[in-house]
């Protein structure tokens, strides 16, 4: 680390103007990078998008692609069960093919009074409208063609749950440069309280830098490979979190080694041959969390890991590049109005205290903070992945009334995700009489006019949502009832695409979760030669992102909190790709905080500290940094939270939760109480590298003065 930061600080110009250059050529080029990021998110190879490519490939429409269900409410003096009033609406309904290729599906075509709402006064059909790759909304059109032929009073109303995504989407959020703008001024407040000078815009110029470079590498990668759109909010604005972070420590460190007399070059080099190390293990260690969505077989997110593999490595880069050329050559003058004092670089006395605290009550600080964790952990066991519930989507506009309209009718919550079975054109009357019984169906259906190319469509209509849980239960039983049968080419919609997803996704997590468990093990027993504590950061990483599922579902699933701070209703469910994501992020960044107290504890002990003394010189010395770091990446994830998306809710909510849980629980009550109770086993490595001490060379005395 030593010899990196002398070249650095010898080409220091060079080195400066290739950062300048990769940030102006990222920011040239941002518009750019995000017209090439893919939006679409499909399984190839999983039986549900066979089936819906089969269904694209003979109907030219529905599968992947929801319907559009219109509604028309008849004046008060008339009622489908008068012939002219049926006549007239199935018109109307008609009248839509006028707009392009359209597969209808109603009481017209059917008989099925499934359709008729308000004791027969409205009726609604579902519309499919063709598949294409940009998801095209197809619903103005549709309804306009609709009104423009409906019986004179009629009421029409159309809805869908593309659309009440979509129009959620464009409202109650903010755009990805405010919210990284909200996330940035959050940081500076906080970076101004730690350290009262202009340093505090260090991290922050850091950050940008980082985020800029990553865009422009993200913008060569879209060359190689697609990459999903989501990737612009996880560089945005986790890299935002993660440069501040990395840079706050260094800078830090920086600050306290010139208050013992250290001079500029001297100042610097101790800082990254301390800080620095402990920067380059934590975005290893989030790098490696990220890393594990490449083993994924979904595209979108082995996409996510390629791309958000960037964000910790360009930050490291830029931390212990250019951090230390401004350091050396700015950082006296930034660190002005501060006077700097001979206590800076003691321990805080606060945080000596509370540690101690913790310390001599740490049978109960571990017992409550298990409890703490345990309280929190206990919902993750019930939470459901899949799509959230369509009124979670949008709470206000024509959509949502349309919808509030047909489902106070009658209509079924499924009948906006219909499960769609294609089979041989001869075996269809009987697999929709087999597929009726199932529990939870309200109607299967299978229009004449729904056969092309030797195959035929039975359209199921579950009372719940596919992507509820009731509704993932129907579903199944679907699956189940015509498994094996060699009439059924198989069965699709959009349910079947999240069950593929979930199949595809958490088939394979606990095997990813114990590889990649195993690696940070190891990587943390090599950096801190004990098997213990090395254990014991395994264990906790896994309790808080336990803890964070749990939050999510309270929060999200179960709609504690989710109407009160973001004006949603409980979803339902949990979006099928947000716990993986959440995953995958917050292993990573929970360790950045274990890293940095922990390296500090093991530097006091190999100076030959107690036990007991260096857990408190350790808090003592890296609590308020913690704390503040955490805050910073709390404000961070809290400003991914204004996003429109509801997915991109649910994962500021839970990255954030998870942080703040991570920061005060764990590490600044648990981690002081455990590593007490182990006592000196804590500090045990069986072989020659346990026995090492103070030997390895990252334990020699610092320099004090330049060369």
């Amino acid at each position: 680390m030593s010899r990196l930061t002398r070249f650095v600080l010898r080409h220091r110009l060079l080195v400066a103007l290739v950062w300048v250059a990769l940030a102006v050529a990222g920011a040239a080029n941002a518009k750019r990078t995000g017209d090439r990021l893919d939006a679409s998110y499909t399984f190839p190879g999983q039986a549900g998008y066979r089936a819906n490519m089969a269904i694209a490939e003979h109907y030219h429409t529905g599968g992947m692609k929801n319907p559009v269900a219109v509604m028309i409410s008849l004046p008060s003096a008339q009622s489908m069960s008068q012939p002219a009033a049926q006549a007239a609406t199935a018109r109307a309904f008609s009248a839509a093919h006028a707009t392009g290729p359209l597969r209808i599906l109603g009481y017209a075509g059917t008989g099925n009074r499934t359709f008729l709402l308000d004791g027969g006064r409205a009726t609604y059909d579902l519309m499919f409208p063709p598949y294409d790759a940009k998801m095209t909304d197809h619903a103005p059109a549709i309804l306009a063609a609709v009104k423009a032929a409906a019986p004179a009073g009629a009421t029409v109303r159309a809805t869908g749950f593309d659309q009440l995504a979509a129009a959620g989407s464009k409202k109650g959020g903010v755009s990805l440069f405010a919210e990284t703008i909200i996330g940035g001024l959050g940081a500076l407040v906080v970076l101004g309280f730690l350290y009262a000078s202009f340093l505090a815009v260090l991290p922050l110029l850091v950050a940008i830098v980082s985020v800029l470079t990553t865009f422009l590498l993200l913008l060569g990668l879209t060359a190689i490979t697609s990459v999903t759109n989501i990737a612009e909010f996880l560089i945005a604005l986790v890299g935002l979190g993660i440069a501040i972070d990395y840079s706050l420590l260094l800078a830090t460190r920086w600050r306290e080694e010139r208050a013992k007399g250290a001079d500029r070059q001297a100042a610097v080099e101790n800082a990254v041959a301390t800080a620095g190390r402990s920067v380059l293990f934590s975005g290893v260690a989030v790098a490696v969390g990220l890393a594990s969505l490449s083993a994924v077989p979904v595209q979108f997110l082995r996409s996510l890991g390629y791309s958000g593999l960037l964000i910790p490595l360009v930050s490291v880069a830029v931390t212990l590049t250019l951090l230390p050329i401004i350091l050396y050559t700015f950082g006296d003058r930034l660190d002005w109005p501060h006077r700097r004092r001979r206590k800076e670089g003691q321990p805080s006395r606060a945080w000596a205290a509370w540690a101690r605290g913790v310390i001599r009550v740490r049978w109960a600080a571990a017992v409550a903070g298990v409890a703490i964790l345990a309280a929190f952990i206990i919902p993750f066991f019930s939470m459901h992945a899949g799509e959230p519930d369509a009124r979670s989507l949008s709470t206000s506009g024509s959509y949502r009334t349309a919808l509030n309209d047909l489902e106070g009718g009658g209509m079924p919550a499924g009948a906006l995700r219909p499960i769609e079975v294609i089979v041989k054109a001869g075996a269809a009357s009987q697999i929709q009489a087999r597929l009726a019984m199932v529990d939870g169906v309200r109607a299967a259906l299978a229009p004449a006019s729904f056969h092309q190319g030797g195959t035929a469509l039975v359209d199921v209509l579950p009372t719940a949502d596919s992507g509820s849980a009731a509704g993932a239960q129907t579903l199944a039983g679907v699956i189940k009832a015509v498994g094996g049968d060699q009439d059924v080419i198989g069965v699709g919609g959009t349910g079947a695409a999240d069950r593929d997803f979930s199949t595809a996704v958490y088939g394979n997590f606990p095997v990813i979760l114990t590889v990649l468990s195993i690696v940070t093990f190891l990587l943390l027993m090599f950096m801190f030669r004990s098997v213990l504590l090395a254990l014991k950061a395994v264990l906790f990483n896994l309790a808080s992102l336990g803890a964070a599922y749990g939050i999510l579902t309270l929060v999200w699933q179960r709609g504690y909190g989710s109407q009160a701070l973001f004006a949603v209703p409980a979803t339902g469910a949990i979006t099928v790709w947000v716990p993986f994501i959440v995953f995958a992020f917050l292993f990573g960044l929970s360790m950045d905080y274990e890293v940095f107290i922990l390296s500090r504890i093991r530097e006091e002990h190999d100076r030959g500290a107690a036990n007991r003394d260096a857990i408190v010189s350790g808090v003592a010395r890296t609590g308020r940094l913690v704390t503040g770091a955490a805050l910073i990446l709390f404000l961070v994830f809290l400003s991914l939270a204004t996003g429109p998306l509801t997915e991109i809710k649910m994962m500021g909510t839970a990255l954030g939760a998870g942080i703040l849980l991570d920061a005060t629980v764990v590490r600044a009550l648990l981690v002081p109480a455990v590593i007490s109770l182990f006592g000196p086993a804590a500090w045990w490595l069986p072989g020659r590298r346990g026995r090492a001490g103070r030997e390895l060379p990252q334990d020699r005395p610092l320099k004090t003065a330049g060369r």
